[in-house]
This record gives C-alpha cells, structure tokens and sequence, in this order.
C-alpha cells in the first residue's frame, strides 16, 4: 500500500488532484486506514494511469467518470468500453495528423527563411515552384499545403 503522498510523487501529480479523483469515485481500491488516511494500491496506479491517458485523449472528468462506472459493472459492460476506446483512438489519429502538417509547414518555413537569409532577401526564394526546391522540402511543402488545395465542387 502506498500513501497519497508516495503517489503523488510515483505519477507526478499533485496531492490536492488526487483527492478529487477519489472523491468523484475515479480510482480502483482505495481504501481509508483507522486515522481516515488514504491508501493507495497497485490497482489504483493503474486506474491512474488510464484516468490521465483519457485526459491527454481529451475525455472530460464526467466521461472518464462513466468509463470508471463501467468498468466496475464488469463484463457487461465490455461493448461500451471497447467502443470509448476506438472514438479516441480516432480522436488522436486525427490530432496526430493535424500536428503532423503544422511541423510539416514549420519546417517548411525553417527551410524558406534559411535561404532567405543566405541571400539576404525572400525574393528568389518567395518564387520558387515547389518543383524546383529540395524533394525533402518539396514533400514538406505539400505536406502543409494538402488541406488548401481546391476540392472539386460536388455535383
């Protein structure tokens, strides 16, 4: 068993967030000693470890607090879960890729202002057709360009 403050300090949060996280009845098999000091146990790190993964994932406290509910209803309610799952997963994936064009177009830029400063001017540089820049650059450029490019109009 583990006390708060060894807890805190296991996952690094602070102790006042693990106290609402019982409170709201988020953790597995916490339990109160005599004096009405917290326990923790291996159990309740793991229901840690997945209270912060679905917070970075972007669920709201009252949505893991249902995920939480569910797990303690046991198998019937392996559906639902699995399904919470599979929406964030997308929800990353998503994030991923819109992160993945920002430093596509940041190193895009990198690139565009080292020439710049070469030259001492974005003149040459401002011009340049995609095609005629490095194929590494080239491929950033496209990259972080990819969602501009004009849709055809549906029929």
């Amino acid at each position: 068993m583990y006390t708060i403050g060894e807890v805190s300090k296991m996952v690094n949060l602070p102790i006042p967030t693990l106290r609402y996280y019982d409170n709201e009845g988020l953790l597995i098999d916490t339990v109160r000693d005599s004096a009405g000091i917290r326990k923790f146990n291996d159990k309740t790190l793991e229901s840690l470890r997945v209270i912060e993964c679905l917070k970075k994932s972007g669920l709201q406290i009252k949505e893991i607090k249902e995920f939480m509910n569910w797990c303690s209803l046991g198998d019937k309610t392996i559906f639902q879960r699995r399904e919470m799952f599979i929406r964030q997963k997308a929800h990353i994936e998503q994030e991923i890729k819109e992160l993945e064009d920002a430093l596509a177009l940041i190193k895009f830029k990198c690139w565009y202002y080292d020439e710049a400063l070469k030259e001492g001017s974005e003149k040459r540089v401002k011009k340049l057709d995609p095609h005629d820049m490095p194929e590494e650059i080239r491929l950033l450029f496209e990259q972080s360009h990819q969602q501009y490019k004009k849709k055809p109009i549906a029929k």
